[in-house]
């Protein structure tokens, strides 16, 4: 990579994403905050808006965390482990988040988060280097480079699954959020 900051994101081409992309996605929220929540990739909305978790699934992960005393624009910083929109909302390619982690590394640098939550399975492999098992991995936490990791369901998974019943994925989901805001609290 030839950029040294994460102004540079903007002009980056190191994959094929870069010839179908409204806009480079770095990121929304505090880059002071002890929490970092790291998604899959931007969508539709993303791409047109330029931020990350403004669509749909965006809307719900807010009221999450505002159900569980978490400010999404003061007490954490929000970025996706890849910066383009891939067609079609596919899941990124593995030489795509191997292009865009130059990127998420500069980030992780710049916010040096005391807690990181991974939203969805490729954010868990991105960071983890895990594949699959959400059902077994949410709501556990993890270490990585000396910091709590905590993987929760990705906002569009509970769009899909919208029970409100206990134990369902929504309720799980706050919990483990709620789990996140408590270890903050410890630190």
């Amino acid at each position: 990579m030839t950029g040294t900051n994460l102004e540079d994101c903007s002009s980056c081409k190191a994959c094929d994403l870069a010839s179908t992309r409204q806009a480079v996605v770095i990121s929304r929220g505090n880059p002071m905050a002890n929490l970092m929540l790291i998604g899959e990739a931007p969508g539709a909305q993303e791409d047109a808006q330029g931020a990350p978790f403004v669509g749909r699934s965006g809307r719900a992960l807010d009221q999450l965390l505002r159900d569980v005393d978490l400010d999404p624009e003061h007490d954490l910083y929000i970025c996706n482990a890849i910066k383009c929109r891939p067609p079609n909302n596919r899941r990124p390619k593995k030489a795509e988040l191997a292009a865009c982690r130059f990127w998420l590394d500069l980030q992780l640098a710049a916010v040096n988060p005391k807690v990181i939550v991974l939203t969805g399975a490729t954010a868990v492999e991105a960071i983890l280097g895990i594949k699959g098992g959400m059902t077994q991995l949410r709501g556990q936490w993890q270490i990585w480079n000396e910091r709590a990791v905590m993987p929760i369901f990705h906002p569009s998974y509970l769009l899909r699954n919208p029970s409100k019943a206990a134990g369902a994925p929504l309720d799980l989901t706050r919990q483990d959020l709620d789990a996140v805001r408590r270890r903050l609290c410890e630190r």
